[in-house]
């Protein structure tokens, strides 16, 4: 049946950035299909909310504090984890940070630091810590959220934003390997490349721009430039996630999937 092929019953999703935006969605769904969902972010009051917000209406949800950029937090995350019970099926690599947007030559290298760390480093050290639990299970999916950043430049005029566009690229790229490196064990690994999505902390920072005129000229621009003449959710990308994490793309390894109304298409 359609259901079982979607459904997440009696699997255990770590999720990082679960806090808020894409995070929570994706929480959200998994928690719905009947995962048990772990919520992991720096911010553990908002995790905890996501938690409380998913707990009805998937097997239970729970959440851990971790700075995913930092490898000590991390090993403490992967051992409340196996404390808590053996084996980790889905992991979701969400956290993510987003910079203002300016050319190579104005990035602080702080703020390319922070960024390549947050967005890259984390997913790394996430992978890397859960992956024995994840072989412990029948069929472990890594969904890492890349963006179409990391896929093509764009003309400053409407974004310019290196480290962000070199973390996701840098995504795509840990994903191929990880699905080439442990797919004889049967674990699969797929990025997902979101174009311009609404109602995340990431869409509210990217531009930084001074006034709201300009912030207003960044997002017609974009839609201009979709085919599809508008920007997209979190809601909306939930469902693709779901897909990748679980059985019904059970031959489905090494993919990237954009998710841009067809931004990228021309």
């Amino acid at each position: 049946m359609i259901e079982e092929r979607f459904s997440m019953a009696g699997r255990r999703a770590v999720v990082t950035g679960g806090g808020g935006g894409f995070g929570r969605a994706f929480c959200r769904i998994l928690a719905e299909a009947g995962a048990e969902v772990v919520p992991v972010d720096i911010d553990l009051a908002a995790a905890e909310e996501t938690a409380s917000l998913v707990s009805d209406t998937g097997d239970r949800a729970w959440a851990i504090e971790c700075d995913v950029a930092d490898a000590t937090a991390v090993e403490a995350m992967a051992e409340r984890l196996e404390e808590a019970g053996p084996g980790v099926d889905v992991l979701i690599n969400n956290a993510g940070n987003s910079p203002p947007s300016r050319r190579v030559a104005d990035i602080p290298v702080q703020e390319w630091d922070d960024v390549i760390a947050v967005n890259l480093r984390s997913a790394f050290l996430c992978t890397r810590a859960l992956i024995p639990m994840m072989l412990a299970t029948e069929s472990p999916s890594i969904v890492n959220i890349a963006s179409v950043l990391g896929m093509r430049g764009f003309h400053p005029d409407v974004i310019s934003q290196a480290g962000y566009a070199a973390s996701k690229a840098g995504m795509i790229g840990l994903t191929l390997q990880t699905a080439a490196d442990y797919g004889e064990f049967g674990l699969r690994a797929n990025a997902v490349a979101p174009g311009w999505h609404l109602g995340t902390n990431l869409s509210k920072r990217a531009g930084n721009f001074a006034t709201p005129e300009q912030e207003a000229q960044l997002q017609r621009t974009i839609h201009e430039r979709i085919p599809l003449q508008r920007a997209s959710t979190a809601e909306e990308l939930a469902p693709l996630v779901l897909y990748l994490a679980g059985d019904a793309s059970r031959f489905v390894s090494g993919a990237v999937m954009t998710h841009d109304g067809g931004w990228t298409a021309i």
